[in-house]
């Protein structure tokens, strides 16, 4: 259903400041804790002596304790001691690779040998001062991959965010599908048009006119196992849209994190990176809002879409133009299914 031989998003470092965070991710019920030094450390949300979940434990000295009858467990998976008890025998639990980067917590849900920090992708926007970031999470009853269709097709935006980004240029302008090895781009671009409502508050936001044509642009980028980006942003028409000068737009990296949780639902980390004004705490808070609200409309539709396709499994989907981000993302990622399953690497046994 998902690859697991990759990293995923699995939580932010807030999420665990105080007490352990149980999650699943593909499937695996995990506990995110700081170990050892302070370094986050992720094992199976299982006490080996009763079946407790570590999660409603607590750490102590780099330790986590169960919160049923002590039982501690090291970053590793082996249980390191328990009150009363010569804990040698007591079998280890499955521990799984984590690195903490760019202001997330990643996970290795496959084989630990495979796991290669050097695959986490580069985020140019994340420690680069000249940058802001904000965003959140959501939890979304869907299948993950019609999460990826709604991202690589914006043609939705006309009807599902009318009130925001939404306007009927967006389906009046074909998109145009490449690939480039395991990316997948879609790109849309609308000459002279009126700015939507919320780029009209980002012209604002730029000190620009917000009542003039101007130039727009969508520039969706999937790449493995999950993860969508779009270039997004418009500039005063006339002045060469996605390449107009700074000061005469815009623009944004739309960010877009889609963690499996199980087969049916996903932990949905989005955000909004943007190259202006970045010490604008106010404005970084107040497009976070608006992109939350964006967002939010799109869970209604996405978690009805996916108990129709449980009720009508059968049920044949057509694939239209604008539908070939999506389904050339799907094609790499069965590209990358199919090649796990010729090797014993995505399976319990060779991930311990």
């Amino acid at each position: 259903m998902f690859p697991k031989n990759t990293w995923y998003v699995a939580c932010t470092p807030d999420e665990f400041d105080d007490k352990p965070l149980g999650r699943t991710i593909c499937n695996e019920p995990m506990v995110f804790f700081r170990g050892d030094e302070g370094k986050v450390a992720a094992v199976e949300d299982f006490c080996p002596h009763r079946g407790a979940p570590l999660s409603l434990g607590f750490v102590r000295d780099g330790k986590l304790v169960c919160g049923y009858h002590g039982l501690e467990m090291a970053c590793n998976g082996k249980c390191s001691s328990m009150p009363g008890q010569r804990v040698r025998g007591f079998p280890s639990i499955r521990a799984y690779p984590t690195e903490e980067r760019h202001g997330f917590v990643w996970v290795w849900p496959g084989n630990a040998t495979k796991a290669d920090p050097e695959l986490i992708p580069e985020l140019r926007w994340a420690h680069d001062p000249e940058w802001a970031y904000g965003g959140g999470l959501y939890h979304v009853n869907c299948e993950y991959r019609l999460m990826i269709d709604n991202l690589m097709d914006l043609t939705h935006e006309t009807y599902v965010h009318a009130s925001s980004i939404g306007q009927p240029e967006i389906e009046e302008a074909a998109p145009e599908t490449t690939v480039n090895d395991d990316e997948v781009i879609t790109s849309r671009t609308m000459e002279a048009i009126p700015a939507p409502p919320f780029w009209q508050a980002a012209l604002r936001g730029m000190g620009l006119a917000d009542d003039v044509p101007v130039d727009r642009w969508q520039v969706c980028r999937f790449t493995p196992p999950s993860h969508v980006h779009i270039d997004v942003g418009v500039a005063h028409a006339g002045h060469g849209g996605y390449e107009a000068p700074a000061e005469l737009k815009a623009s944004s990296i739309v960010v877009d994190f889609i963690t499996p949780e199980t087969d049916t639902s996903i932990w949905y980390f989005w955000g909004m990176a943007r190259h202006f004004k970045p010490e604008d705490e106010a404005l970084t808070d107040k497009i976070r809002e608006g992109q939350g609200q964006i967002f939010a409309e799109d869970l209604e539709m996405l978690e009805s879409q996916q108990r129709n396709l449980l009720k009508y499994p059968d049920r044949q989907l057509l694939k239209l133009n604008i539908d070939g981000g999506g389904v050339q993302a799907r094609r790499i990622i069965d590209r990358i299914l199919a090649e796990e399953a010729d090797t014993p690497s995505g399976s319990r046994e060779a991930a311990k």
